[in-house]
């Protein structure tokens, strides 16, 4: 099993240095995007434009440490030629990256939804899934990224866990929007817009259960993906 000092007893200092610095920068990105979500859902809630506009704005900056880190790992493939648990620890790296990335996207689709509706009239619903929900993604990814930074199965295991339940809410919450919609046609509008924005959450809550999953892999070189939840728990406690 992976432990943290496993990183520590390289001969080189500086591929030591290079393998933190990558971790480290995916955490300090996570923890970008994690504000960012939860700082769009306030926005959405709000009816916050300006909020909104500043989520916009700086997803390029998650972009650009996207590309940093991709280019990291591209060098130390290139040069380090790693191994083992170093070569789980890249791989992994360029996988979470991405998903990082993408929680970014969502997050600012969620502040053009924001906008949107604060434009064109609030949703009828009080945007009560929304909260809930938000609320729910958001602890998911604060926790995998914990899993990450730990290398704490344990933890990656419960965030793939209650990826269920937020999905189980989310269709719960679409019935619950698609009953506004047949009340009053009018509220059509603000309404898709709501179920976009919802449509975002739950795809936060996929991607936070794939950096869990990245974790399973990093620490007991286990592929989890794609499995049911009843076959990756069962996998998981085997190695354990």
């Amino acid at each position: 099993m992976l432990k943290q000092e496993d990183y520590k007893q390289h001969i080189s200092e500086r591929f030591n240095s290079e393998l933190e610095g990558i971790k480290n920068r995916l955490l300090e990105m996570g923890g970008k995007v994690e504000q960012q979500v939860g700082a769009a859902v306030d926005a959405l809630v709000n009816g916050d434009t300006g909020a909104a506009a500043t989520i916009i704005d700086r997803d390029h900056e998650v972009n650009q440490m996207e590309m940093m880190i991709d280019d990291e790992c591209a060098t130390i493939l290139a040069r380090r030629q790693p191994a083992a648990s170093d070569l789980r620890l890249v791989i992994t790296a360029i996988k979470l990256n991405k998903d990082i990335e993408r929680i970014g996207d969502e997050a600012a689709k969620i502040a053009r939804q924001a906008v949107k509706l604060a434009e064109e009239g609030m949703s009828p619903s009080n945007y009560i899934e929304v909260r809930h929900i938000g609320a729910n993604v958001v602890s998911m990814l604060r926790n995998a990224l914990d899993a990450f930074a730990r290398l704490d199965v344990d933890m990656a295991v419960e965030v793939v866990k209650y990826d269920g339940s937020v999905d189980k809410e989310y269709g719960s919450a679409m019935r619950s929007l698609v009953t506004f919609m047949m009340e009053d046609p009018r509220d059509i509008g603000a309404i898709l817009n709501e179920m976009w924005a919802l449509r975002s959450l739950e795809r936060i809550g996929d991607h936070a259960s794939n950096i869990a999953e990245h974790v399973v892999y990093l620490v007991r070189g286990l592929d989890v993906r794609h499995q049911s939840l009843e076959s990756f728990v069962e996998q998981v406690q085997d190695l354990s």
